[in-house]
């Protein structure tokens, strides 16, 4: 299986599956001396930690990570830092009934059709269970550019949105609702209809918007590793995604040239942002800011209509433990595949100049 890896300079390499032993990760490119504050890991990782909330999934993991290498007295050695997080909650009988059945939404049939064979416990490497890896490395990765502030939270769930920009919030209130979002009366809204939907069985999708601010100009390269392009392809990697839109997105298509244009004031200020801090794939000091669309979890406790190895239509009962909505837990880990884009991108800026 090719693609377990991301990164340039700073190369993140993850393995395991859902229900083995445990998942892991090669983090790869860290300079040497970088003292690491582990309470920032375990911070981060408790804010995806299954279990944590009514509206998550009900599977308890304690997401410990244990640094096996590349770290000595808490500062980096220079080489590859390497990591296991142990599945210690697995419950695999609630998949016995998934191993000739192919769930509607669910990567199942593909990977057979792949590779021939499939991991059916948990949906294998395909579960997001493997983003774990990714929080701890982004907690890594963040020691790297301290001054890079990231911020992301709900701003959608369902039909219900936010309607209001960054700018008009506390971000600082990320994590005072189980939902993730910094306005109050949006977060009650958010809550209520991810209960109602886990009530009928069934899920919900909705946005994650980012705000970053402290990128200094000239990060990104301007063909085809644009900044904007490798912010876009680490989160369209992550499970559930189904669209990413930076800046102005497709609201700026409604508009004139001389209206999404950010134009100066005298004294050499950007006016607006509609460019979303990126121009030509550069960082041009502005905020960066982009928002991540998640899809409804396939996993529903409904019955469905799929299909079996033989090509023969079944009845796909729903079982085991799963979020009715993703995107409030999705919020660490859009954060720690931003903090892994700039870091790399931090990294390679060094080597752009003599």
């Amino acid at each position: 299986m090719a693609g377990n890896s991301f990164g340039t300079l700073l190369k993140l390499s993850t393995f395991g599956e859902s229900h083995g032993e445990a998942i892991g990760g090669i983090l790869e490119g860290i300079p040497a001396g970088l003292t690491i504050d582990r309470t920032v890991i375990s911070k981060a990782m408790a804010r995806r930690r299954p279990g944590q909330s009514r509206i998550s999934t009900q599977r308890k993991e304690r997401d410990e990570v244990k640094i096996l290498s590349g770290l000595f007295a808490d500062k980096t050695t220079g080489t590859p830092l390497a990591f296991i997080i142990a599945n210690e909650d697995a419950k695999s009988k609630d998949y016995s009934h998934l191993e000739h059945n192919f769930r509607p939404g669910h990567a199942d049939q593909v990977y057979q059709q792949k590779y021939g064979h499939r991991d059916f416990l948990g949906g294998g490497r395909s579960s997001a269970r493997e983003t774990a890896v990714r929080v701890a490395a982004g907690a890594i990765a963040a020691q790297l550019i301290p001054k890079v502030d990231i911020k992301a939270y709900v701003s959608a769930v369902g039909q219900e949105d936010i309607n209001k920009s960054y700018l008009a919030l506390d971000l600082s209130k990320i994590d005072d609702s189980i939902t993730r979002c910094p306005d109050p009366t949006s977060a009650q809204r958010f809550e209520k209809a991810i209960l109602a939907a886990r009530k009928e069985g069934d899920s919900l999708g909705g946005i994650i918007s980012c705000r970053i601010s402290g990128v200094p100009a000239g990060w990104g390269e301007p063909v085809f590793d644009k900044l904007h392009a490798r912010l876009g392809q680490a989160m369209l990697s992550i499970n559930a995604v189904k669209g990413f839109e930076y800046g102005s997105g497709f609201s700026g298509t409604r508009m004139r040239g001389s209206q999404h244009n950010d134009t100066y004031d005298e004294a050499g200020n950007i006016l607006s942002n509609n460019a979303g801090g990126v121009l030509g794939g550069i960082s041009n000091g502005e905020d960066l800011y982009f928002r991540v669309a998640f899809k409804p979890v396939a996993t529903i406790m409904q019955d469905q209509r799929g299909l079996n190895d033989t090509g023969e239509t079944v009845t796909i009962k729903g079982k085991g433990r799963h979020d009715p909505c993703v995107v409030p837990r999705a919020v660490p880990i859009v954060e720690a595949m931003a903090a892994l884009v700039l870091a790399d991108f931090f990294l390679l800026s060094k080597t752009n100049k003599i």
